[in-house]
């Protein structure tokens, strides 16, 4: 049976991320270019969000692979999967990071002349930062193609002794309202002795925390789906529980991380109320979307298939708009407001009228080969939420 609920927080978590990058734009935190006036006052909003974006991202991806599991060969799967992610991540490389990398260049003073002086002569020379060649946002797909077809044998595994002891114990946790935590543990120990040594970098490449996190992160999710009615039973029926907890943890993780210094009692402290905040309201979130959230609609349909699109083209759209007003004396909020509609508008014109009613640019962009709807059939379907 098909979550609707899920899909609803696939949508709305990667909606949730162009509101952050669009924040990453007014932020003192290092990003490609930067507004004119920086502002502190958002930092807690946007850190309360960079606490469990990701996480629950990869955790979805897990349940999905679970689902796809159920109607595909592992070997249809990894061909599906390379489909899916590595085409759409050289498109991406090749045709949208590049306008990121060129606008970042002429603002710091480090490439003059146009962009079709930079791209493709200058801008496939050298890896970034040091040169130009970059996947920037679109991190995410390699990262997935590397757990999905690495712990695919695991998943196999799994789905082929669902009776096993282990998935017996896994049921006998989850169904238990504090069982749920013992998930923390192997997250904590990763936060606590691994995360001091290796910063998160998107590189792929000696990236060992967010390797090790992530693909934890995303065993879970497939995990969580083996057991799936007792889970969903657990995150409804405590989805209150749990908003309490995510509401303790990150008042004391703020609180921790302001008022003190740090130190080795501090730095393994800070790393369990950071697991502990994100992994509750990671719960909380599941919990309220299986409440109010599963069940089908139009609305839901378009914005299902327009999520992939939107992910790939949102953050070139939203540097490019800062580009033109980085400089310019507006306040926060019309600039902030810009900046959203742009990026919401410009992503929706190409995928609506570009990628979703072309075949040949939709594979492209991840999305499956088949007929596109008119326009007028589109609205229709959104407006009346069917």
């Amino acid at each position: 049976m098909r979550r609707y609920d899920l899909d609803w927080l696939r949508v709305f978590v990667f909606g949730l991320l162009i509101f952050y990058h669009v924040g990453m734009f007014f932020v003192p935190w290092g990003w490609h270019i930067k507004n004119n006036v920086e502002y502190t006052s958002i930092r807690i909003p946007m850190l309360f969000v960079n606490q469990w974006r990701l996480p629950i991202l990869f955790l979805i991806s897990g349940m999905g692979t679970f689902y796809a599991l159920n109607k595909r060969t592992p070997i249809q799967f990894g061909a599906e999967r390379i489909k899916r992610l590595f085409l759409p991540l050289v498109i991406g490389m090749l045709l949208v990071v590049p306008p990121q990398v060129y606008i970042e260049r002429i603002v710091n003073g480090q490439y003059q002349g146009s962009y079709f002086d930079f791209w493709p002569a200058q801008s496939f020379m050298g890896v970034y930062p040091e040169g130009n060649l970059s996947w920037h946002h679109l991190w995410f797909l390699p990262y997935l193609l590397l757990f999905s077809l690495a712990l695919l044998p695991v998943f196999v595994s799994l789905k082929k002794n669902p009776a096993g002891r282990f998935l017996k114990w896994v049921e006998v946790r989850v169904s238990e309202k504090t069982g749920l935590f013992w998930f923390l543990i192997p997250l904590y120990l990763m936060e606590s002795l691994l995360e001091p040594f290796f910063n998160i970098t998107h590189a792929l490449i000696d990236d060992w925390f967010a390797i090790a996190s992530y693909s934890t992160l995303f065993f879970y999710g497939f995990l969580l789906m083996t057991v799936q009615d007792t889970f969903w039973n657990t995150v409804t029926q405590n989805r209150r529980f749990y908003l309490y907890c995510g509401l303790m943890g990150f008042t004391l993780y703020l609180g921790l991380i302001l008022s003190f210094e740090d130190s080795i009692a501090v730095h393994f402290t800070e790393a369990l109320l950071k697991v502990f905040n994100l992994w509750s309201w990671i719960l909380v979130l599941f919990g309220y979307a299986a409440t109010y959230w599963n069940r089908p609609s139009r609305a839901l349909t378009y914005c299902n298939e327009a999520v992939y699109p939107f992910y790939i083209l949102h953050q070139t759209i939203t540097i490019i708009s800062g580009y033109f007003i980085m400089d310019l004396s507006w306040g926060f909020l019309p600039k902030f407001l810009y900046l959203v509609i742009a990026t919401f508008g410009g992503s929706w014109i190409i995928y609506e009228f570009g990628i979703r009613r072309w075949k040949w640019l939709r594979p492209l962009f991840g999305l499956k080969l088949k007929k596109a709807f008119t326009f007028s059939h589109t609205m229709k379907s959104v407006t009346q939420g069917k």
